[in-house]
């Protein structure tokens, strides 16, 4: 497990953002952060149990996740900087992202069938937004992990809106199954940018 504090992730995101303001960063970014910590606080808990080898997929809001599974803050600013923070492929700490929201579920569940097939002692983590959790593939593919007890678990942050509009009002109640962990957070970052316009 990788030991990385509250404050190191906060204090990260608020360096990207002044990166984005004076302009070192010339692509949308997507900042993690809650009011209460709540997000640094779950997502570090959460981390515990995820191994090395474990495989951990997330989306365009990935900041933490690869912070947590150890990519170096040094090289992850270089990600971000180059522009390419919603697509975060790291190998060497299997580590996965995309900017398509759902598109990590079917890549995750065929690395989870090929780790339960191979006999490894490995797990997949998938992180997604509430807006995914009422996505077709999401039902698809919990449904066929849950059936064939896939070494699989899935995340859904749910910070109560689906970009800007309110998720319960928009999809409805949503309940969870087996293999998923769901925790609440209210975000502090707006969807994408930092709250102010940025012109190149």
């Amino acid at each position: 497990m990788v030991n990385v504090t509250k404050k190191e992730l906060i204090a990260f995101e608020k360096e990207i953002s002044e990166l984005f303001l004076d302009k070192k960063i010339g692509v949308p970014i997507h900042l993690s952060g809650s009011k209460d910590f709540t997000q640094e606080l779950q997502l570090i808990r959460i981390f515990k149990n995820i191994e090395k080898k474990d495989w951990v997929f997330s989306t365009h809001r990935n900041h933490f996740h690869a912070l947590l599974k150890g990519i170096p803050k040094e090289k992850l600013k270089k990600i971000i900087t180059d522009g390419e923070s919603m697509h975060i492929y790291d190998k060497k700490r299997k580590f996965f992202s995309s900017s398509i929201v759902g598109g990590i579920l079917p890549i995750a569940l065929g690395v989870a069938i090929s780790i339960k097939k191979s006999g490894e002692n490995s797990n997949v983590w998938v992180f997604v937004g509430d807006m995914c959790n009422f996505m077709g593939m999401f039902h698809e593919v919990t449904t066929y992990a849950s059936r064939n007890d896939l070494p699989i678990t899935f995340v859904v942050e749910d910070n109560g809106v689906s970009c800007d509009s309110p998720t319960q009002i928009v999809w409805g109640e949503s309940k969870s199954k087996p293999h998923i962990i769901r925790y609440n957070y209210t975000r502090v970052w707006p969807h994408t940018g930092v709250g102010k316009w940025v012109s190149f």
